[in-house]
């Protein structure tokens, strides 16, 4: 008889252009040390921690595709700002072995194999991908909103990537100005520059779509994030 479907989120990324660093053995410790980190802060969310598998590639499985594209999220800005370029994929897979809840290595199940192949493909530019056999146009329109969100962040600078992270956190524009020491209406010019607005929007569409699809694959994690759990409070 058949096992009942095991239904995980997975989470795998790579570096991307690791092979020109100019100075590979600091981009191993600054790449290893924001695993390492991210592993702590996120460990509530996880079944099993990120593990760097390969060279400059790691995975981890989640308790809900929301935290999935969460942890994607924090994890990039963490290694942008060490100057290292990452890219991202979040699909489910059906677990057909248990969890190793140490490490994200020898586990197998159908969902590793299209979760693998998409973070492969090198013609796309898209730095968050998304793997959902079982639905082709809502993976389509993930992949779309993906995308945008790459082109988005692209075009910030250091500072402002700065400031929009500490806004996605939950920071006021008045503490941002504050902080930074200077006028709240340059802080709404940084939000206006870096198309915050419609960098929220498409942060929203993505945990809508999410969240739904954790509810489908009847994840544990599913009831945990609420509905404006990728937006400023």
């Amino acid at each position: 008889m058949a096992s009942s479907p095991s239904f995980h989120a997975v989470l795998m990324g790579d570096l991307v252009g690791s092979e020109r660093h100019a100075d590979p053995r600091d981009l191993h410790a600054r790449f290893n040390a924001a695993i390492d980190r991210q592993n702590k802060a996120l460990a509530a969310d996880m079944a099993s921690p990120l593990t760097i598998t390969l060279g400059d590639e790691f995975q981890g499985l989640f308790t809900s595709l929301v935290a999935a594209a969460q942890a994607a999220r924090e994890i990039r800005f963490e290694l942008l700002g060490k100057d290292i370029d990452c890219r991202f994929v979040i699909g489910s897979i059906d677990l057909r072995t248990p969890v190793n809840s140490r490490r994200a290595w020898n586990m197998m199940g159908p969902g590793f194999a299209d979760a693998r192949e998409r973070l492969g493909e090198k013609r796309s530019a898209s730095r968050y991908r998304f793997s959902f056999p079982q639905y082709e146009l809502l993976e389509t329109l993930l992949e779309a909103s993906g995308a945008s969100l790459t082109a988005i962040e692209r075009r910030w600078s250091q500072a402002q990537r700065g400031d929009i992270v500490k806004l996605l956190a939950g920071a006021s524009v008045a503490e941002v100005a504050h902080a930074r020491n200077v006028s709240v209406h340059n802080v709404y010019k940084v939000r206006s520059a870096g198309d915050f607005e419609l960098y929220v929007i498409q942060w929203a569409a993505i945990h809508k779509a999410l969240a739904e699809l954790d509810h489908r694959y009847r994840l544990p994690g599913a009831d945990k994030w609420g509905a404006h759990s990728f937006t400023p409070q």
